[in-house]
C-alpha cells in the first residue's frame, strides 16, 4: 500500500503553529505560576510571617529578597514573640541596623533543600551575613542553631524557605562576655573570677564549648548566699565546680537526647533528662534533683551557653 502524503496549505500551516505556540505559552504560564512567587512575596502572603514581613520592610530587605537564588529560614510570628518582638510596633522600634543583621544571619546566598543537607551535627554554614550558623540533620530533623525546621522546602521564584520556630541570634561575645551581660549571672561570673585564670582561658577559648550557666538563684540554693560568700570560697573547689558546667563541644538543647550523657571539661559525666519541651541535666552528686534548663541555645563566638537553675554538683 502507497502511502499518501497529506497536503496542507502554508496558511493553515501558519494557523496549526499559532496554535501550538499558544498553547506552550499557555502551559509555560501555568507551570511558573507555582514558582512566580519571590520569597519576599511569599512572606507577604502568609499569615504565619506578619511579624518577619515587618522586619524585612524595617531592615530594607524586602528588594533583596526578591533577588539571587537564596535560602531563608524563616521565624514564625510564634518564634519572633518568644524572642522578645511582641508585635509589629516592637519591631518598628528596633534599629534597622540591627534588625539587618539579624535577618541575614537567617539566609543563605544559595539554594538548598532540605534533601541536599547532609546528615551530620553542627555543620557549619555560611550565612549572608558572613557569620557561620550550624545546621544539624539527623532522625529528629533539621536545625540550625537549636532552631528546629517545622515546614521545610516552601519554594520560591528565587530560592526555598525553611520555616523555623526560634529567631537565632548573630553570636557576638564569648561565653564569659555573654554571663557578664547578664544581671541574672553575676554570681556565676564572680565564680570564674575566683576560680582563677584557668577557668576563665578555658571559658574565654576558641572552643567550641557548651556552658551549663546556673542563675544567681541557683547559687543560693547551693548554699552561696551573697556574692561575698562566692568571692570567699576555695578556688580550688570553684574550679572543680565550673568545670563541671562545661563540656567540649557545640550541643545545642535541641539536638540532646533522652537519657544520654555528656562529658565534662574535668571528665565526669552529665545525665540529660527529655521531657516533650523540657530538657533537665543531672550532676553526679545532684540525687534526683534534676536542673531544668530556663533558657537554651544563647550562641557564643566561642559555643553555646544554656541557662539553668541549678547548680552541677560532680562526686
Amino acid at each position: 500500500m502507497k502511502t499518501k502524503l497529506l497536503f496542507v496549505p502554508a496558511k493553515a500551516w501558519t494557523l496549526v503553529l499559532f496554535a501550538a505556540a499558544s498553547l506552550f505559552s499557555f502551559t509555560a504560564c501555568n507551570d511558573d505560576d507555582d514558582d512566580a512567587k519571590s520569597i519576599t512575596e511569599t512572606v507577604i502572603d502568609s499569615p504565619d510571617f506578619t511579624l518577619l514581613e515587618a522586619a524585612v520592610v524595617r531592615a530594607g530587605l524586602a528588594d533583596a529578597l526578591r533577588q539571587g537564588s537564596l535560602t531563608v529560614f524563616a521565624p514564625t510570628d510564634a518564634a519572633f514573640r518568644a524572642a522578645g518582638f511582641a508585635d509589629e510596633a516592637a519591631i518598628r522600634n528596633t534599629p534597622e541596623a540591627t534588625l539587618k543583621a539579624v535577618l541575614e544571619y537567617h539566609v543563605v546566598g544559595s539554594r538548598v533543600a532540605s534533601t541536599a543537607i547532609q546528615t551530620g551535627d553542627n555543620q557549619a554554614t555560611k550565612m549572608l551575613s558572613n557569620l557561620n550558623a550550624f545546621i544539624t540533620k539527623n532522625a529528629g530533623g533539621v536545625s540550625i542553631n537549636g532552631a528546629r525546621v517545622t515546614t521545610p522546602d516552601l519554594s520560591a521564584s528565587n530560592g526555598v524557605i525553611h520555616v523555623i520556630d526560634a529567631v537565632i541570634l548573630p553570636p557576638s561575645a564569648n561565653v564569659v562576655d555573654i554571663a557578664k551581660g547578664n544581671a541574672n549571672l553575676t554570681f556565676l561570673v564572680a565564680a570564674v573570677e575566683r576560680a582563677g585564670a584557668g577557668v576563665a582561658s578555658a571559658l574565654t577559648a576558641a572552643g567550641p564549648i557548651t556552658v551549663f550557666a546556673p542563675t544567681n538563684a541557683a547559687f543560693q540554693q547551693a548554699g552561696f548566699n551573697t556574692i561575698d560568700a562566692v568571692r570567699a570560697a576555695n578556688p580550688a573547689d570553684l574550679a572543680k565546680i565550673l568545670t563541671y558546667h562545661v563540656v567540649s563541644a557545640r550541643a545545642f538543647a535541641t539536638n540532646l537526647t533522652n537519657n544520654s550523657e555528656l562529658t565534662t571539661a574535668q571528665g565526669q559525666k552529665l545525665k540529660v533528662g527529655i521531657n516533650g519541651a523540657i530538657v533537665s541535666i543531672t550532676g553526679a552528686a545532684n540525687g534526683t534533683n534534676a536542673s531544668r534548663v530556663a533558657i537554651a541555645n544563647i550562641l557564643a563566638t566561642n559555643g553555646v551557653v544554656h541557662v539553668i537553675d541549678r547548680v552541677l554538683l560532680p562526686n
